[in-house]
């Protein structure tokens, strides 16, 4: 008993019998993903705040002050100020079940690599940062091998076609005024930069990033920009990329000289190098093959369900208000489970098939993580398409995960003192 006690007083960030303001994340929650904006907030401005992993479906107890209660209404947020006998109450639930204390002391500076000619209404991580409040800025090839990542804690990567295929558009898309745009300013940076072709850019591209997590970085990608990325830390002593793309056509043997201990996250995959083929290999699974994962028109993917005080980082990433996520469409869709390497971290699968859709390793000192998809409230998102509105999926379990990945950085798990 009086082991508990202590656990209990040194647990707490403030004076235990202090106020504090639980934002509660459970589906009572008004705005989920304003939440994750008011919990960056208070640690820009120094606020301690604690992540009660699976304690209500992941809330976050602040110290009590009036302006953090004001920001709470400002913003739509629903919360309760909690006495400490409360919150010594909520001590003793986590120390006693599948929960964890986790504490949140430093805003991560985010970077998002994008080209200055993509528009943030086709990135979903872009426009969840945006309504949910949190700042980040953008940067590309030129700032990244002028060794400008090392100023972010966290890097989003979205749809991105690091193999300089210009994201395989090729085959339908070619005559268009965004494709040839595309093509141009690849081209053009490629050559301001020393490079003969956008192949060979991408591949150092590729690898800065890579130091950048080895380097103890946080890495964050969706859609294509998780496999194509992996394709070309592969193809680093290989030529993948046919005449549309460079000029001269990939090597006869270039599926045999890909090597996969230079990659992150898969392994053994077929790469597809017929330019009017919309795709980069066999990692992705195309969605006919996802639609015959559930019966009928509802299509979803499951999340796993971690131990919080031995899995504190995956308990992290799969923190919801639902283990059930409706399903969405990208340029990649979902990943085969046999390209994945085997100390790969699955996060989320779809049931009874062999096909994953987020998962989460390390590599030296830093951890990437990838979700597939493009847009998790646009299930099948279409060159053209309006944006979405986040603010009609203020709720979105889906967004909720790109936002659980924004503040794993800022994250240390508690010691328990006894």
């Amino acid at each position: 008993m009086l082991k508990k006690i202590i656990y209990i007083i040194i647990l707490g960030s403030t004076i235990l019998w202090a106020d504090n303001i639980l934002i509660y994340m459970d589906p009572s929650q008004t705005d989920h993903l304003k939440a994750y904006g008011i919990t960056y907030w208070c640690l820009q401005k120094g606020y301690n705040v604690e992540w009660l992993l699976n304690y209500r479906d992941g809330s976050f107890l602040a110290p009590y002050s009036p302006d953090i209660e004001q920001i709470c209404k400002l913003r739509g947020v629903a919360y309760t100020v909690v006495d400490g006998n409360t919150v010594a109450q909520i001590y003793n639930t986590i120390e006693n079940a599948n929960m964890e204390v986790v504490l949140l002391e430093k805003a991560p500076k985010i970077g998002v690599y994008v080209p200055p000619t993509n528009d943030p209404w086709d990135d979903a991580v872009r426009l969840v940062l945006q309504y949910a409040e949190i700042p980040y800025e953008t940067l590309w090839d030129p700032e990244v091998l002028m060794g400008k990542l090392s100023e972010y804690d966290w890097i989003h990567l979205h749809h991105e076609d690091f193999t300089g295929q210009y994201g395989k558009f090729y085959g339908s898309y070619r005559n268009a005024l965004w494709y040839q745009k595309t093509v141009a300013i690849n081209q053009e940076t490629a050559r301001k930069l020393g490079f003969n072709k956008v192949p060979e850019l991408k591949k150092v591209v590729a690898r800065k990033i890579k130091e950048y997590v080895a380097g103890g970085g946080f890495l964050f990608a969706m859609c294509s920009a998780t496999d194509s990325y992996d394709i070309a830390l592969a193809a680093e002593n290989a030529d993948i990329v046919d005449v549309p793309f460079d000029g001269d056509p990939p090597d006869p043997n270039c599926q045999q000289e890909l090597d996969f201990s230079k990659t992150l996250a898969f392994t053994n995959f077929k790469i597809i190098t017929d330019p009017m083929v919309y795709e980069f290999s066999d990692i992705d699974v195309k969605p006919d093959r996802t639609s015959r994962i559930i019966n009928g028109d509802d299509r979803y993917f499951s999340l796993f369900d971690f131990s919080a005080k031995y899995d504190p980082v995956p308990t992290m990433l799969v923190q919801d208000h639902t283990s059930v996520i409706p399903d969405f469409l990208g340029q990649t869709t979902a990943f085969a489970g046999n390209t994945v390497k085997k100390n790969i971290i699955i996060l989320g699968r779809y049931e009874g098939i062999d096909v994953v859709k987020y998962i989460h390793g390390s590599f030296g000192k830093g951890t990437f993580t990838f979700f597939a998809g493009h847009d998790p409230e646009d299930y099948a998102h279409y060159i053209g398409d309006p944006q979405t509105d986040v603010s009609l999926h203020k709720n979105s379990p889906g967004y909720r995960l790109i936002l659980n990945n924004v503040l794993f950085p800022a994250a240390q798990k508690k010691e328990k003192k006894t």
